[in-house]
């Protein structure tokens, strides 16, 4: 693989998978897309109306694709699945799931991979640590989307909130992608400056009581966009091209991608989301932070809630 020519492979052409590629396409970053579904039919359609946009982008190749295209892939991003309905909760999906995705895995284990694999698959965490034992890559090499997203509705809240530029803001959603996430206060600054500190000096709001607020609006808004619209996409495709970015260009940028952890913030055998430096071979590090206690203790039961997740499907 040469970094020159860089080929992105995706498997699954629902709206998530086409979203994402309708967004990498206009970048530039890709020289190669592939699309993989079992539905072969509906990948030619995809590929026939994602093609007759290159003319007004920069030069890249879009086509259909098989397995065998994951050999020489720099990333593979897995977006099929059962998708989520309206009143499920995530974790409601995943033994239909994890068959879905221990099937994906064993085909693209037989080409042995040479790129990050990116789950995106819900319930992401539990089947991102069933995609790490079935494809037996070095950790970092397999990753989920995690809380990239959430992080980024905490920060657009926050930006609203304050009326402060979205990108100005700092901040962070750690543990599982779903109910029992947890919003890192301690992390969290705007202009360098504390955000409890920063709402002393603000003198806008009652801190404790609209923080409360945020962070359930943050955890909430995928059940409210579902119920509104049937599922969601736009953000997570948004969020998986600052993932790929961060792997194609080599960043090294923070993210909270969801990885596998072996004692980090004092949790082993489980996959969450934590900040990693995210560059070429994906979670290259992991930054092991100094929660605030409460933060902290959220955190591990996190953990627990998804190591029950995972003790209830056969993986």
């Amino acid at each position: 693989m040469t970094r020159s020519h860089r080929k992105v492979v995706v498997v699954g052409a629902g709206s998530v998978g086409t979203t994402y590629i309708y967004a990498l396409l206009q970048t530039g970053l890709a020289t190669e897309i592939v699309l993989l579904d079992l539905d072969a039919q509906r990948v030619e359609g995809e590929v026939m109306d994602l093609s007759h946009g290159l003319p007004f982008i920069p030069p890249v190749s879009v086509r259909a694709g098989q397995y065998a295209d994951c050999a020489d892939a720099h990333l593979i991003v897995v977006t099929a699945g059962a998708k989520q309905t309206p009143g499920q909760s995530r974790t409601e999906l995943i033994q239909k799931n994890a068959d879905i995705i221990k099937s994906i895995c064993t085909e693209i284990a037989r080409h042995q991979p040479a790129g990050v694999v990116l789950m995106v698959t819900n319930p992401v965490d539990t089947l991102t640590q069933i995609a790490q034992a079935h494809l037996s890559l070095p950790r970092g090499r397999v990753i989920g989307s995690g809380t990239v997203l959430d992080s980024a509705r905490f920060k657009y809240l926050l930006s609203q909130h304050c009326g402060i530029d979205a990108r100005n803001v700092h901040a962070y959603i750690l543990g599982e992608h779903g109910d029992s996430e947890v919003p890192a206060w301690s992390m969290t600054h705007i202009a360098g400056i504390p955000i409890r500190r920063y709402c002393e000096i603000c003198h806008v709001c009652d801190y404790q009581e609209h923080h409360q607020e945020i962070a359930r609006q943050v955890r909430d808004s995928a059940y409210h966009i579902i119920d509104y619209k049937g599922s969601t996409f736009y953000g997570i495709g948004l969020s998986l091209l600052r993932i790929s970015e961060a792997i194609l260009r080599n960043e090294r940028s923070v993210l909270t991608v969801s990885t596998y952890l072996e004692g980090e913030y004092g949790l082993n055998d489980i996959c969450l989301s934590v900040p990693c430096v995210v560059g070429a071979e994906g979670a290259e590090r992991i930054i092991d932070v100094q929660l605030a206690p409460d933060e902290q203790t959220q955190l591990e039961r996190s953990a627990q809630v998804l190591a029950g997740v995972l003790g209830d499907v056969a993986t």
